[in-house]
């Protein structure tokens, strides 16, 4: 059936027609009387809102303050210069102050009249960034003092200058900037502009040290005056370390003298080694006093590839070659292999890169065989120099043989063939046991980033050959890496306490409140007291009998343990070695420990421990009266000498 369209339905749709085309008349004279009366008002809002509506206020990265409160990092505020162009453009006379002005702050006129002429309806362009806060306030100064001299002296409109720079804001930020500059470079990292943490604890403790951005809303009230929405930023947390910087000037001013010494020797062009490091370290709790590793970098220009140079040419597999870098070499590198490059100088020596141990590693087979009972001090084994084990013939570092030794003499004198004689009473399984007790090859979960682990370093006792064991005993054929031994060496030492090693001592809020404390934290117990004392004494032979090989690592005055080593690197027979010297004071009751890494040496005599011996007899000659440690044994006439010169003071306990 059809639908008919009535008359009543035509009038109806009349009727809504008409009152369809009212309302968009009574709209279309809203509009135009808002624009006659108000636009210029919203067109103030518009371009309000364009050029200052919802800006980040940005947060104070937290600062890295020493174990005394010294800055070792810090956030300093900078500016950018952001330039307007449309309101630049808005009067034909404001354009030339803005331009003398913004050449005042150094940016370069022609370009930046030629980008205002070009991009006329740019509202935000950065001109200049990293602008100084002192920079930033003179201009300011300088701006508003002209103004009102120019209003004052009723100086006409388009004539004024001051009054008619527009269109140049600043926008506050951070920049990250290190006081001390390479100090402590390994340790600290260093953080990039974006506030990403590179390496060391800014990586580490990335999320502690930045804060959260705040954020501005502008908008005009009723009274068309711009009005303001704020929600401020929070700034970072600081960060309180153990690290003391006077240890660590001492720490590395003595590896710097070291390459100083030895480079431009053997190896043509190249540093005094691969690598030098040092850790000190509290060894009754864990915490790291000092830690450096030669090259150095500038933390506040760690891209600055002179600090490359004299540093071993790597190859494919990153592994250092005998030819070292020259200026020329990094010049002709792509930035791609510059940055290979520089990712191998960021890297944390002492936590990063495993090596075998040498003869320190002797401290553990002793401790082992001690602990279980399967040795004891008494045993006496005869050294001619060598060792047939299966089908090779292992020697000692002695190769005219040390004779009959006893245990404590076979510890002082570093005996290789005494070490390869216990070890066939301990056996595989225990020696492999106690590896696992010391957390060799485990990280040691330091607060820096990068630590490695190398339990993929260890042979395992069902795998681990006749030969393998001897060399284990020894400390060849596994690896490790610096803090990993250092912290298994300070248990050995300290009453057989393992602590795990950190850095950071407290955590502290933008307002100074103390967020978190680290407390000592003891991971387990690896021997007994007994045993620990028993290889306190077996350490004291090594430096202060004359008899031992670490008798060069004693600084004057003191009376110290210690324990050399060598170990010849991969593949055998390329006669390269590290040599490295680890020690403790005073020696009746150790308070501090270290120990000192030469990876290969640039002379050509290899595996003279005697080298890291002579860092770390200088680093504690210093180290041990700054700690409050005084001497306890008599001063020749001729070591006074060498005190006197080198500005150091004899420092006897009052009554001694």
């Amino acid at each position: 059936m059809q639908k008919r369209f009535t008359i009543s339905m035509q009038r109806k749709l009349v009727v809504l027609f008409l009152l369809v085309l009212l309302a968009f008349v009574g709209l279309g004279a809203r509009l135009f009387f808002i624009g006659r009366d108000q636009g210029q008002a919203y067109s103030m809002k518009v371009l309000s809102q364009q050029a200052y509506d919802n800006q980040t206020i940005p947060y104070k990265r937290g600062q890295i303050l020493d174990n005394k409160g010294n800055v070792l990092a810090d956030s300093q505020l900078v500016y950018n210069v952001i330039v307007d162009a449309y309101q630049v453009l808005d009067k034909e006379y404001y354009l030339e102050p803005t331009l003398d002005e913004l050449q005042r702050l150094g940016i370069d006129r022609e370009e930046m009249e030629r980008y205002i002429r070009e991009q006329p309806a740019s509202r935000y362009y950065i001109a200049m960034k990293n602008l100084p806060f002192q920079k930033r306030k003179d201009f300011l100064d300088r701006i508003e003092a002209g103004s009102a001299e120019e209003e004052e002296n009723n100086v006409p409109r388009a004539e004024r200058h001051f009054d008619n720079v527009r269109g140049v804001w600043f926008e506050a930020g951070y920049i990250r900037t290190y006081p001390q500059g390479e100090m402590a470079c390994d340790v600290i990292g260093f953080a990039t502009n974006n506030n990403v943490g590179m390496a060391g604890l800014e990586q580490y403790y990335n999320d502690t040290l930045n804060g959260v951005a705040g954020r501005q809303y502008g908008y005009l009230d009723d009274s068309l005056n711009m009005d303001w929405i704020i929600h401020d930023a929070k700034d970072g947390n600081t960060l309180q370390l153990t690290l003391d910087s006077n240890i660590q000037r001492i720490i590395e001013k003595h590896l710097k003298a070291f390459n100083d010494k030895y480079a431009h020797t053997y190896r043509k062009n190249g540093n005094g080694a691969y690598d030098v490091a040092c850790i000190v370290m509290d060894c009754n709790t864990g915490a790291v006093l000092g830690m450096a590793g030669y090259p150095f970098f500038d933390l506040n220009d760690p891209y600055n590839t002179d600090a490359l140079i004299g540093s071993p040419v790597l190859n494919e597999k990153d592994q250092p070659t005998r030819k070292a870098l020259t200026a020329e070499d990094i010049d002709a590198m792509e930035d791609q292999e510059k940055a290979r490059y520089l990712n191998y100088l960021w890297k944390n020596f002492c936590i990063a890169y495993p090596f075998e141990p040498g003869s320190t590693g002797k401290l553990i087979t002793v401790a082992a065989g001690l602990e279980t009972g399967k040795i004891s001090e008494d045993e006496q084994y005869y050294c001619n120099g060598f060792m047939q084990v299966a089908d090779a013939k292992i020697y000692c570092h002695n190769t005219k043989g040390h004779r009959f030794l006893n245990l404590g003499q076979a510890v002082e004198r570093s005996c290789n063939v005494y070490m390869m004689n216990i070890i066939t009473e301990i056996g595989a399984e225990t020696f492999s046991e106690y590896q696992n007790v010391f957390n060799l090859g485990l990280k040691t979960n330091i607060d820096l980033a990068g630590e490695a682990r190398t339990d993929a370093l260890l042979q395992p006792a069902d795998v681990m050959s006749p030969v393998d064991l001897a060399t284990n005993s020894f400390g060849q054929n596994y690896e490790v890496t610096m803090i990993q031994f250092m912290s298994a060496f300070c248990s050995i030492i300290n009453g057989g306490y393992y602590y795990q090693p950190y850095v950071v001592d407290k955590v502290i809020s933008e307002n100074g409140t103390v967020i978190s404390k680290t407390e000592p934290k003891v991971i387990k117990r690896t021997i007994s007291a007994e045993t620990s004392a028993k290889m306190r004494e077996f350490c004291e032979m090594v430096v202060m009998t004359g008899l031992g090989t670490g008798e060069y690592g004693r600084p004057y005055g003191y009376a110290i343990g210690g324990k050399t080593g060598t170990a010849e690197t991969l593949p055998r027979g390329n006669d390269e070695y590290i040599a490295s010297f680890m020690a403790f004071a005073p020696v009746k009751d150790p308070q501090v420990a270290i120990y000192v890494v030469v990876n290969r040496v640039n002379d050509k005599k290899q595996g003279n421990h005697r080298l890291p011996c002579e860092i770390c007899r200088d680093v504690l000659q210093e180290v041990l009266p700054y700690m409050g440690i005084y001497m306890d044994q008599p001063v020749t006439a001729e070591e006074a000498a060498i005190l006197k010169k080198k500005g150091l003071e004899i420092t006897y306990k009052k009554g001694n």
